[in-house]
């Protein structure tokens, strides 16, 4: 039992005293402190005394658009430690190939009286015209990672703009000059902000006025990355930036099935540092999101508008850092 107390205290930042305070239901305790408690017997697996066991912790869903992503997943860990020190208990929604979608868990969740929710990716977006305005009209407390479009309500993004310029910034430093941008569909917002970075550098750099811009859109996938690869070599691409890990992991597999070595004859770039990027072959250079401190500002943001507070609408950016491993070189003379 004392070993019990002393986990529970630990994971919820409290002393061994709350811990049996809240146990033995006593007065005085904060709800917020109670919940803390209780969320943490139930993420360490520890049954509730049987007077605690008809309470529970407010609900937050968390709507994932895959999990074969890896940058999905470190965001969901990031988040769900968040979530459960906050005393609010996390429910993953991730969209599954047999057709559960973003629309079935909304409808979930509410069924259920969610606390609040927040959605990674494009989530929200998938979700339908119709659940977006029914979740705006109930004034749910929300937070989007990385969303796909611009919605005015609170976000957590990554700065693309800052992105893109650092891997042109380390890739022109090597030396190439044909450097091509493969991005996710057209209307996609990041990709856009990409896109229009990748841009502002050519012309900043004077690259407009003799070099055409060497840009695809595509699926974000393995298989995307590698046919829009094959596009840019054929127009003379020497060095690739990625919009994501797996394409730039696609796009080294397009370039072994033409023969090309990377980065001996190409050079590529990816973005994300989703998790084994650095035990690939070759270990990919790679634009760092900053999961955990984006991840820990989705909660602080989503905690606010539980407590009460106004939901500001704009975005909090977080700038990236670029990892250099060893996909990319000096461009061969």
């Amino acid at each position: 039992m004392a070993t019990r107390m002393t986990e529970v205290a630990a994971f919820a930042g409290v002393s061994v005293a709350t811990v049996g305070r809240v146990l033995n239901n006593k007065p005085g305790i904060a709800k917020a402190t109670r919940d803390l408690v209780l969320t943490a017997l139930d993420a360490l697996g520890y049954e509730r005394p049987p007077a605690l066991r008809g309470e529970r912790a407010g609900l937050v869903g968390l709507v994932v658009p895959d999990l074969l992503n890896p940058i999905f997943p470190a965001f969901v860990e990031a988040v769900i430690a968040g979530l459960v020190k906050q005393g609010l208990m996390p429910v993953l929604c991730t969209r599954t190939a047999d057709g559960v979608s973003e629309a079935n868990y909304i409808k979930l969740l509410l069924n259920h009286q969610v606390t609040g929710i927040i959605f990674i990716g494009g989530s929200f977006a998938d979700a339908g015209p119709e659940y977006c305005r029914q979740l705006r009209d109930l004034a749910l407390p929300m937070v989007l990672i990385n969303p796909a479009d611009v919605n005015g309500l609170p976000s957590v993004c990554v700065d693309d703009g800052a992105a893109v310029d650092r891997a042109l910034d380390h890739l022109t430093g090597l030396g190439h000059e044909r450097i091509g941008l493969i991005l996710g569909p057209v209307g996609h917002v990041p990709s856009a902000r990409k896109l229009a970075a990748y841009r502002a550098y050519r012309e900043r750099s004077g690259a407009d006025g003799h070099r055409p811009a060497l840009v695809v859109h595509t699926a974000f996938s393995m298989e995307g990355g590698r046919s829009a690869a094959e596009r840019l070599f054929d127009d003379g691409a020497t060095a690739l930036v990625c919009a994501s890990d797996a394409m730039a992991l696609g796009a080294v597999r397009g370039a072994h099935k033409r023969g090309l070595r990377v980065p001996d004859d190409v050079s590529v770039v990816g973005f994300d540092d989703s998790p084994y990027m650095i035990a690939t072959d070759p270990a990919l250079t790679t634009i760092r999101q900053p999961v955990r401190a984006m991840g820990a500002a989705a909660v602080e943001s989503l905690r606010a508008q539980i407590d009460g507070h106004a939901a500001g609408g704009g975005e909090l950016s977080f700038e990236p850092e670029l990892i250099v491993r060893a996909s990319t070189g000096i461009p061969r003379p």
